[in-house]
């Protein structure tokens, strides 16, 4: 069992995404004909479950799995082992055209919005692309949406008629939202999405993802090293090492009393700018 992992679910809040041991293996290769001569566990048993309207943040150092644990999910990386279930029902099981129409309910906000955004087509085409492959909005019906979805998440309807570049990192992050927003889904996974912006933008950019999820009912599973990030919008934090989880629990309770030397030392990293105020991560010396 996890280290602080405690809950037990009601019979009447069944978990929306439920991840049982999920394990994501990267193959080594060698020699001239490349064959797989060993594996690299990126996730090695990976267990949580997220409810409807929750948040559920996966805090780690880079390169601990966090992005890998997001992409498997979504079948964006085939998965090694283990089961995920959205709404009871198996992710891995399901055919091509199953998955395209579970992907109006999952969606996913990459780390980098300038590398996310097709550099060529214009924000009209980029959030409106969505709506045109599932077939729920055309012509005017489609651009007044997608004008809808650009003063939802901040910007202005003219935005729409202009080109990624022609926008700031924030600006761009935004864009990114409306696009993964623009089907209704249920679950949004946040890949890093403020490590790329500065200070401002990031406060922007959680205020909105929060102000979403109450207006939409959303979950997120929000993937970040940032533990003051994870502390501001998540409800339950999972802290993962080594591309396993080594705790999970509530938000205060996590900050308050971590468990595990590695959750310690994440929130000892965390700097606290001013001096007047006690350090909301002051973390024990005993373990």
């Amino acid at each position: 069992m996890v280290a602080g992992q405690t809950q037990t679910a009601h019979p009447d809040d069944v978990p929306l995404l439920q991840v049982k041991g999920l394990r994501t293996y990267f193959p080594v290769r060698s020699g001239i004909l490349q064959r797989i001569t060993d594996r690299v566990p990126a996730v090695d048993g990976v267990t949580f479950d997220i409810r409807a309207g929750e948040t559920l943040g996966l805090v780690g150092e880079s390169g601990c799995g966090k992005t890998t644990v997001g992409r498997t999910i979504l079948r964006l990386i085939p998965a090694t082992g283990g089961t995920v279930h959205f709404r009871g029902r198996s992710v891995f099981d399901r055919s091509h055209r199953e998955m395209q129409q579970l992907r109006r309910q999952m969606q996913i906000i990459f780390q980098d919005p300038a590398g996310s955004l097709n550099p060529r087509l214009p924000v009209s085409r980029i959030v409106g692309e969505p709506l045109l492959v599932h077939g729920l909005a055309r012509g005017r019906q489609l651009r007044a949406q997608v004008q809808d979805l650009l003063e939802r998440c901040g910007l202005w309807r003219g935005a729409a008629d202009r080109y990624p570049h022609e926008f700031s990192g924030g600006q761009r992050q935004r864009i990114a939202i409306a696009r993964a927003l623009s089907l209704r889904p249920s679950l949004i996974i946040c890949d890093e999405p403020t490590s790329a912006l500065d200070v401002s933008s990031q406060s922007q950019i959680l205020n909105l993802l929060q102000d979403l999820q109450e207006e939409f009912g959303l979950a997120y599973l929000f993937i970040s090293h940032d533990m003051a990030v994870i502390h501001h919008i998540c409800d339950r934090i999972a802290v993962m090492h080594d591309g396993r989880i080594v705790e999970m629990n509530e938000r205060e309770e996590l900050i308050s009393h971590p468990r595990h030397a590695y959750t310690r030392e994440l929130l000892s990293a965390v700097p606290e700018t001013d001096p007047r105020r006690s350090a909301v991560f002051a973390v024990r010396a005993g373990p």
